[in-house]
C-alpha cells in the first residue's frame, strides 16, 4: 500500500469508529439512565456511584402506593411484540418470495404495472389511512386483536419483500432450475431445493428490514390495541408514577426492547451484508 492509501484507509477507520460512537452514546445513555437510582435520576451532571436495578424489578412487578403488588403489564406487551412481529416477519417474506418468483420466472401480463401497483403501496404513509382501518377493524372484530396487527403488518411490508426478493430471485440463473426440471423435480420442488438455498442472503435481508419495521411500528399499535393486543412500543413511555414520569422505569424497558432486535441482526450480519451487496458485481 501506499502512503497515501494508508492515510485513506486511516481516516476511513477513524470516521466509522466516530460515527459507530455518535450512534451509541443515546444507548449508553439509556443504559447508564436505567441503572440510575430514583433520587438522581433528574440529575444527569451526578456520576452514578450506586447502581441499582430497581427499574428493571419494576418491569415485572409494580408496587403500589398502598403496599399491594400488582403485575406489570410489560412482560405481556413485550410477549405480544415477539408474536406478532415473528408471525408478520414470516408471511410477509413468504408471501413476498413467492410472488416475487412469479414475476421473475413467468411471463405474467402487465408485469411493470403490478410491480408498479405494489410499490405504490408504499407511497402513502402509513398513518393516513389510520382512521379507515380502525373504523373497519372496529366493525370486523379485529381491535385489540393479535391476528389485526399481524395482517396489517404483513400487509405493510409485503410490497417491501416482493420488490426485494424480486432482485435476488433475478439474480439466480433459471437454468438451475431447469436442470433440477430435467431431472424429474417438480416446479415446486426445484424452488424448495435450488433456489431458496441460494436465495437465503435474500431473504435473510429482507426478514431483518421487516422485523425492524415491525418491531418499533407505534401508531397502529397504539391506535388498534387496548390491553389483549399492545405491544411495548405504546406501552413504555406510558410510564406514570405518583412522582411524574418514571424515566429509570421507560429507559429500562426501553434498553430490554433493543435487545431481541439487534441480537436477531446480529446472528443475520453475514447474510445480511452478503445480502445487501448481492448482484452488484455482474460476471
Amino acid at each position: 500500500m501506499t502512503r497515501g492509501e494508508k492515510i485513506r484507509n486511516t481516516l476511513a477507520i477513524f470516521a466509522v469508529i466516530l460515527v459507530t460512537l455518535v450512534y451509541l452514546v443515546p444507548i449508553g445513555w439509556i443504559a447508564v439512565t436505567s441503572l440510575k437510582p430514583r433520587d438522581v435520576i433528574n440529575k444527569p451532571n451526578v456520576v452514578m456511584t450506586q447502581p441499582t436495578l430497581d427499574h428493571y424489578k419494576s418491569l415485572v412487578v409494580e408496587t403500589k402506593s398502598s403496599g399491594n403488588k400488582q403485575r406489570s403489564e410489560y412482560p405481556r406487551a413485550f410477549l405480544n411484540s415477539l408474536i406478532i412481529t415473528g408471525l408478520s416477519t414470516l408471511l410477509a417474506v413468504g408471501l413476498g418470495t413467492l410472488t416475487a418468483y412469479a414475476f421473475s420466472r413467468f411471463k405474467v401480463k402487465g408485469k411493470n404495472d403490478l410491480m408498479f401497483f405494489i410499490l405504490s403501496t408504499r407511497m402513502l404513509p402509513p398513518v393516513v389511512v389510520a382512521i379507515p382501518i380502525f373504523l373497519m377493524y372496529r366493525t370486523l372484530g379485529w381491535h385489540d386483536t393479535h391476528l389485526g396487527l399481524i395482517i396489517l403488518y404483513t400487509v405493510f411490508n409485503l410490497s417491501f419483500a416482493v420488490w426485494l426478493m424480486k432482485g435476488f430471485l433475478d439474480e439466480i440463473p433459471k437454468d438451475y432450475e431447469e436442470a433440477a426440471m430435467v431431472d424429474r423435480y417438480s416446479r415446486w420442488k426445484a424452488f424448495i431445493k435450488v433456489v431458496l438455498p441460494q436465495a437465503v442472503t435474500g431473504l435473510a435481508a429482507t426478514a431483518v428490514f421487516c422485523a425492524i419495521s415491525a418491531w418499533n411500528e407505534f401508531a397502529f399499535a397504539l391506535l388498534l390495541t387496548r390491553q389483549a393486543a399492545r405491544t411495548a412500543p405504546p406501552l413504555i413511555p406510558s410510564a406514570v408514577g405518583t412522582g411524574g414520569t418514571e424515566w429509570g422505569q421507560i429507559a429500562a424497558g426501553t434498553f430490554i426492547y433493543l435487545l431481541p432486535v439487534a441480537i436477531f441482526t446480529f446472528l443475520m450480519r453475514n447474510h445480511l451484508l452478503r445480502g445487501i451487496t448481492f448482484g452488484a458485481i455482474k460476471r
